[in-house]
């Protein structure tokens, strides 16, 4: 018995020594502790907003309330409500719901004073899907190598962008929408007023995101709401100035009441009153939500604001993959002919379509599946909107801009039941085409490369030249973080594309290189002037 006590003894006395060494830090609404992974303080499910539900349901992020004693920080918090919109994504937690104003930090901080840079990735899944729970955003290796390193929910879909007269007629500036927007610059100012706690330096923050997530950040540089709330910026695959402008305030509220008016609602009383689980379901949101000039959040056209050189102006690392999306995704069941690429592209470029397929080669049918990085596999999918954001960004600031084009295709996946999708998910392979052999870099690929978390992803049987082109790519990120400058030692140079024509563009794969590519400077400028009028 008296061995007993003195094991039970013993082990509480442990516990206590371990609740003593868990990290602590205090906020300004309280004492958070964490975990300690082999250095590296690790605080998960952090609260920066107050849970948007019930009467906060499409409204702008109110404040944390404070709390008393320590709070857990030890498990992610949920993530937002969403369908399965792209397949398996993987999640760090199983828990879904309408409370997800969440953040998670990875600090190697010792004493906490040593004001590290900072990066806050924004999760991409088409402003519809996605969580900064999943493993591939996870801020570990980064912390490692001396950065802390955040990722924050925000509310996706119907939840966080969704405009309607009633919704416009409660606020201050009689504007509704943009709801997950304006979650990212509460965590971005929850991020001003609290990292320093953490080891980070509040006046050196990246933003950084992919696809959804790079979108965010380009119209984040141009909200007055985010000035001077992040010193650099990075974008991976998608921007907000593409083939259409954001809608107006009236147009985006009359989408809104057709939305209601399907789903059997007129008034927002009762939308509110509805379950999370119930909206989710009757929206069905399963294509990008609309956002729109909201008056308060965004006032202008992106484009204008970054046009008049209005914007953040900040150091840019801004690029995409070699292969965004297979031509396969964009057919479908369609016959792969050039008069059904005519079809898809005449709504877009008009009278001009037959000059647009010149300029990528496609004249026959047998150009329809010839080459990657076509038409549709990339620019008109998000290449072209990611490279206007660069190019009018070079255009009016004196801040560095950087282009790269991630090249490297993922290795075989190990699991031989399963097909990936668009959004770094994998789906079930029954019932679809077999996938053909891949030369290119698809869409959100290159995220485990970037943030140097290829073990997180046990899809793909990842090979030495797969770390190594990780390497490469996370190093870029990390020096650009650190300094604004992806450059160093043992890295190919990297020169900004400012006030060149034909800029030379960082070629990511095994053997990083710079290129120029005039040909595809020549289509950009083509579509450019097909949309905005350019020259």
């Amino acid at each position: 018995m008296r061995f007993l006590i003195t094991c039970f003894t013993a082990i509480l006395f442990s516990g206590e020594i371990l609740a003593q060494n868990a990290p602590q830090v205090t906020t300004q609404n309280g004492v958070l502790e964490g975990v300690d992974s082999s250095g590296v303080k690790i605080f998960k499910g952090v609260p920066f907003a107050a849970p948007p539900v019930g009467a906060l349901r499409w409204k702008a992020p109110q404040p944390v309330k404070n709390w008393q004693g320590v709070r857990k920080a030890t498990e992610y918090g949920p993530n937002p409500m969403q369908e399965n919109v792209f397949g398996d994504m993987d999640f760090g937690t199983p828990k879904m719901s309408e409370d997800c104003l969440y953040l998670n930090i990875w600090t190697p901080a010792k004493t906490m004073k040593e004001k590290l840079p900072v990066v806050i990735y924004f999760n991409g899944g088409g402003l519809m899907a996605g969580s900064g729970s999943e493993p591939r955003y996870a801020g570990l290796t980064m912390a490692r190598r001396g950065i802390v390193a955040v990722t924050a929910n925000y509310r996706e879909g119907i939840f966080g962008f969704f405009a309607h007269p009633q919704l416009s007629k409660e606020t201050a500036y009689k504007g509704s929408g943009n709801y997950g927007f304006l979650d990212q610059v509460a965590a971005l100012r929850w991020l001003k007023e609290n990292i320093a706690a953490f080891g980070g330096d509040s006046d050196h923050i990246t933003v950084a995101g992919e696809s959804a997530g790079s979108m965010s950040v380009s119209i984040l540089m141009a909200s007055p709401l985010a000035k001077g709330l992040f010193q650099q910026a990075i974008g991976s695959s998608g921007s907000v100035m593409g083939f259409k402008k954001l809608p107006t305030l009236k147009e985006a509220e009359q989408m809104g009441v057709e939305q209601a008016k399907k789903m059997g609602f007129k008034n927002i009383s009762d939308l509110r009153a509805l379950p999370a689980e119930k909206l989710m379901k009757l929206a069905s949101v399963h294509s990008v939500p609309v956002y729109n000039l909201d008056g308060y959040f965004m006032s202008e056209q992106p484009v204008d604001v970054y046009a008049k050189g209005a914007q953040a102006q900040v150091p840019l690392l801004v690029g995409g993959n070699s292969l965004e999306m297979p031509i396969a995704f964009i057919l479908g069941k369609n016959p792969a002919t050039l008069e059904m690429i005519k079809a898809f592209a005449r709504p877009v470029f008009g009278n001009r379509t037959d000059e647009v397929l010149n300029l990528y080669g496609l004249k026959s049918d047998a150009d329809v599946l010839k080459a990657p990085g076509d038409l549709f596999s990339n620019d008109n999918f998000i290449a072209y909107s990611t490279w206007k954001w660069s190019n009018l960004h070079q255009k009016t600031t004196s801040q560095p801009v950087y282009r790269y084009l991630y090249c490297h295709p993922r290795p075989d996946m190990v699991v031989k039941d399963k097909v990936a999708g668009l959004a770094g998910g994998v789906q079930d392979a029954k019932g679809q085409a077999p996938q053909p052999k891949l030369n290119g870099a698809v869409h959100s690929a290159d995220i485990e490369y970037a943030m140097g978390n290829l073990p997180t992803n046990r899809v793909y049987d990842w090979q030495p030249e797969d770390y190594v082109v990780s390497d490469i790519f996370n190093s870029y990120y990390v020096n650009f973080i650190k300094t604004g400058n992806p450059n160093g030692l043992g890295l190919p140079e990297w020169v900004p594309i400012n006030g060149k024509a034909v800029p030379e563009v960082l070629q990511i794969d095994v053997n990083t290189v710079e290129k120029t590519d005039p040909e595809m400077e020549n289509r950009y400028h083509v579509i450019d002037s097909i949309i905005y009028g350019n020259k």
